[in-house]
């Protein structure tokens, strides 16, 4: 289970809005035990209804924070539904729970505890009930339950003053309840809807891309193509012929071929390349979205192309290394220039478990660039191109660094502090 400080924001919100719905249900119940151990009950009730009481007030208890979890449970997923096998337990045993205090209000001189003792007994189903109706149909239910109280409580011998006042304390109590059960949920769904909805855009993104470079492709070679077909045919036709021009035909093949390999090369390595600026930035906003600190320390370098493109792969790789394996809280991402050589270094934390056991990454430090796998294969090669080095392993402070270093010439473009006069 990830802690606090290792969940999303949106999870954090989940576990807050459920936890909230919990106490406030299990309040209720805690509040009825102690009003079912007051003098007056203990010393005036019958005693099947002193011993049977509590233990009805329990059950509703577990009844009820079963039935709630399953009412948010459906709330927070439209489309599925609770059946009456789950319903019908949870409201037998509100209904048995408040049958038991109105017995003993009955017997017994609970004047200024009933309002409590009922709204005790009640809230428990009421946290769940509101959250599986309509508001129209959960404002009916809650005018039903005043019209059943208003008749069963004269029935204790409650005159119809401290009746109306208990009644309406009661219903004020569910109703106050209901509202800020389904005010809190809706927010919680609301934020999973977002979140979906940016889910669904970035999958958009990625099938318009993957659209557009297959466009790319069939321009490029659609045409080339046709025109191969076309004139490897004349050729045939004239070597049949035993015409000199097919030898002609057929270079003009061969360099339409050559030409239609260049721009796909082209269009393939401007699809693959990462640009470093627009890498630390997309990092710094994947670490921070997931809840991990994210420090970007970049001077204004002007780096050559190849070794920005080498260097955005890094910040790629290890950024995805460091959601994947252990339970990171910060992260920090630095550049900066030595004599000849320009210096990535990407560090974190939460790269661990306890007493040195790997950490959820299924490897013993697992961490940006942990073990031998093939996103670090891949860096080195890439970094091989433009004669850098790529070095991973445990940092300062428990914490994991992986080190990039990449020659830059004494030619190379100057930085903008240099350039200026």
């Amino acid at each position: 289970m990830k802690s606090w400080s290792g969940r999303s924001g949106l999870a954090k919100v989940d576990v807050y809005t459920r936890v909230t719905a919990y106490l406030l249900m299990w309040c209720a119940v805690f509040a009825l035990a102690l009003l079912l151990l007051t003098r007056p009950v203990r010393h005036e009730a019958p005693l099947l209804l002193v011993v049977v009481a509590p233990l009805l007030n329990l059950a509703n208890g577990i009844l009820c924070h079963r039935f709630l979890r399953r009412a948010m449970d459906v709330y927070l997923r439209p489309g599925t539904a609770l059946g009456p096998r789950e319903v019908l337990p949870a409201a037998a045993a509100a209904a048995a729970t408040t049958g038991a205090v109105l017995a003993e209000a009955a017997t017994a001189d609970l004047t200024g505890l009933l309002p409590g003792m009922l709204g005790g007994a009640l809230v428990p189903f009421f946290t769940g009930h509101c959250l599986l109706f309509p508001v129209r149909t959960v404002v009916l239910h809650q005018a039903l339950l005043g019209a059943v109280l208003l008749a069963a409580v004269p029935l204790t011998g409650r005159s119809a003053g401290p009746t109306l006042a208990t009644v309406l304390t009661v219903c004020l109590t569910t109703g106050w309840l209901a509202v800020t059960i389904r005010l809190s949920l809706w927010v919680l769904r609301v934020l999973f809807e977002l979140r979906e909805a940016r889910d669904v855009q970035a999958r958009l993104a990625v099938a318009e891309e993957r659209l557009r470079f297959g466009r790319d492709l069939h321009d490029i070679l659609g045409r080339n193509l046709s025109v191969i077909a076309l004139k490897s045919e004349l050729a045939v036709q004239l070597a049949r012929r035993e015409r000199p021009e097919a030898v002609d035909q057929m270079i003009e093949v061969q360099r339409i071929a050559q030409e239609s390999q260049r721009e796909v090369r082209d269009v393939v390595r401007g699809y693959r390349e990462a640009d470093l600026r627009v890498e630390l930035e997309g990092a710094r906003g994947v670490l921070d979205a997931a809840g991990i600190d994210c420090a970007v320390d970049v001077p204004g370098l002007v780096l050559p192309d190849a070794v920005q493109a080498a260097l955005g792969w890094v910040v790629r790789e290890t950024t995805t290394n460091v959601l994947r394996h252990g339970d990171a809280r910060h992260c920090a991402i630095a550049v900066r220039e030595e004599p000849g050589a320009v210096l990535l270094t990407v560090e974190n934390d939460g790269v661990a478990g306890e007493k040195g056991t790997p950490a959820p990454g299924g490897r013993a430090g697992s961490g940006p660039g942990a073990g031998a796998g093939s996103g670090l294969a891949g860096l080195r090669e890439r970094l091989a191109a433009v004669g850098g080095t790529l070095e991973a392993g445990p940092g300062e402070g428990g914490t994991f660094r992986v080190t990039a270093r990449v020659p830059v010439s004494a030619d190379r473009p100057r930085t903008r502090a240099e350039v200026a006069p």
